[in-house]
């Protein structure tokens, strides 16, 4: 009974942000409105706005009320995630376009980040990923053979990279670096970027045990895409370690 009510409460939230009705940065009804309009309890409506607000499709501030929140996607930085399920999750329809699958021999740059030798063989793909027909982020990524050696082979249009590396054992260790750059033309006219926009670019490792398993870059408009955090610090005797 109660899930249901609170699938109704989100339902009739989405619907009316779906729709146009209640736009970007609109305020929504208070739940004491919710309450009223739905005939449902305030603690389901409570429940509702909380989490449709960590879904992202909300924003909560104290003593002014809930908003909507705009379209930048935001992205987890502690965790990796499917980009496929990102967008899922986000309402969007996800689909891609495989750019480049081939075999490479590691440059300087590259060997540096595998911590492999100079020239030694490597794959690399790059793949733009749309959410509902827009380009949100190019991925170029240069993978340890030794660690997923059918790589070249995946049909990347139905599982993604990510998904792929994730079945191919533990991923023990992340690092994520960002940057801001202003792309070149041809980053441009992928990402379908207007003038004198800038992407925002998480260079990515992870490892498995000691070996770096893969090395990615990651495009983004700035205008599309948000980077975010959410964690539970440590704690320790003298109190939080941030």
């Amino acid at each position: 009974m109660i899930q249901s009510q609170l699938q109704k409460v989100k339902s009739h939230v989405l619907s009316n942000i779906e729709s146009g009705k209640w736009l970007p940065n609109d305020k929504i009804p208070s739940e004491f409105n919710l309450v009223k309009q739905l005939g449902i309890s305030r603690s389901t409506v409570n429940r509702a706005l909380k989490e449709l607000t960590l879904e992202g499709y909300l924003t909560r501030i104290q003593g002014l009320g809930t908003f909507v929140s705009d379209k930048k996607t935001k992205y987890a930085l502690l965790e990796i995630k499917n980009i496929a399920d990102e967008i899922s999750d986000l309402g969007g329809t996800y689909s891609c376009d495989v750019l480049a699958l081939e075999p490479l021999k590691a440059d300087t740059h590259i060997s540096q980040q595998l911590e492999i030798k100079q020239g030694t063989p490597i794959f690399f793909s790059r793949i733009v990923h749309h959410m509902s027909g827009t380009p949100l982020q190019l991925a170029e990524r240069y993978i340890n053979p030794a660690f997923a050696p059918n790589y070249l082979d995946q049909d990347f249009h139905k599982v993604s990279p990510s998904e792929y590396l994730f079945s191919q054992g533990a991923l023990t260790e992340v690092e994520h670096i960002i940057e801001a750059i202003m792309p070149d033309e041809a980053t441009r006219s992928i990402l379908r970027l207007a003038d004198n926009e800038p992407c925002l670019i998480i260079h990515r490792r992870t490892w498995s045990k000691t070996m770096i398993a893969n090395y990615a870059r990651l495009l983004h408009p700035a205008s599309r895409f948000t980077p975010s955090s959410r964690f539970a610090p440590k704690n320790s005797a003298s109190g939080i370690v941030a």
